[in-house]
């Protein structure tokens, strides 16, 4: 089996379930060594109070063809990052690959509240939550990264540049925390190009996480159950899908030719020909606009 990423170092900061777990399995699938880090631990939950772990991470990329290794770090914590990357010079003595997929802010945010109505402890917990703890992270880690050429940061957002520009996304908090994860891609990218590395946004379509499928009560086996209720889910993709693109940007040569873009799961499957789990493309961004928000009924017909 091929394995382009065979010898290459990743971090993937958030790797504890969802977008960062698939981007992590698919890292190991193509060979990579993954550290994962998140604050669910098998000895300890975080506040989300879920099942999901960092070791069931990691076990999950070993199995995958790659080497993981759990490290339980919480990213608003300056002295455990600089330990974690500390710890990765030490073993490997290199970084290929930096996505930043720390989050944590679903309990956090409230649909469709003004910002004066909004919790305001909650809210500000999550801008630290999605933003500062990026900032932390690649201040630590970018110097090891830049030590080889041909570095790649991944800050994962939900929500494309030009969808989110034109569109309101939930709530001043939640807008503000996606945008702004947007904007570090396109800064990262102009500080690191001249450097030797490549910086890119990435979002998923309609993540299937472990949360939505229990949101919607389904599973993955039986998931299109959720579409008599939300007819346009059909368009849903699981979190192997952006770990695929993640996967297909670290082993692209030239991937210098995306510095600083925002890039999308669909787009980057056109563009690489990788596929969801499935066999199917789906492009999520593109039927929000041309589907769903113009209130044409559910068809992913030519979408997936």
């Amino acid at each position: 089996m091929s394995a382009p990423l065979q010898g290459k170092v990743a971090l993937v900061a958030g790797a504890t379930r969802g977008a960062g777990r698939g981007i992590a399995v698919e890292l190991g699938a193509a060979g990579a060594t993954v550290y994962v880090t998140g604050r669910t631990t098998r000895a300890r939950r975080s506040e989300y109070d879920r099942p999901e772990t960092i070791e069931d991470t990691a076990d999950l990329v070993t199995a995958a063809g790659g080497r993981g290794i759990a490290v339980p770090t919480d990213h608003l914590d300056r002295a455990q990052v600089r330990a974690l990357v500390d710890r990765i010079a030490d073993e490997q003595g290199r970084l290929d690959v930096l996505v930043n997929d720390i989050w944590g802010g679903e309990m956090l945010f409230e649909w469709d509240t003004p910002l004066w109505e909004h919790d305001l402890d909650n809210g500000l917990r999550l801008l630290r939550l999605a933003i500062e703890t990026h900032a932390v992270t690649s201040h630590h880690a970018l110097p090891l990264l830049l030590r080889n050429p041909g570095g790649l940061v991944v800050e994962v957002t939900d929500g494309t540049a030009d969808y989110n520009a034109e569109n309101y996304r939930v709530n001043f908090f939640y807008d503000l925390a996606k945008a702004s994860v947007l904007r570090m891609a396109f800064a990262l990218g102009h500080e690191l190009g001249p450097r030797g590395a490549t910086a890119v946004a990435l979002t998923p379509g309609w993540l299937r996480s472990e949360l939505m499928l229990d949101g919607f009560g389904v599973s993955e086996e039986n998931w299109r159950d959720a579409l008599e209720r939300v007819p346009h889910f059909a368009i849903s993709e699981t979190p192997h899908y952006v770990g695929r693109a993640v996967a297909a940007l670290a082993a692209d040569a030239d991937v210098a030719r995306w510095n600083g873009r925002s890039l999308s799961s669909g787009g980057l499957a056109q563009e690489y020909g990788f596929t969801d789990l499935d066999g199917s493309r789906p492009d999520a961004w593109r039927y929000l606009v041309e589907v769903q928000d113009a209130g044409k009924p559910a068809d992913v017909t030519g979408y997936r």
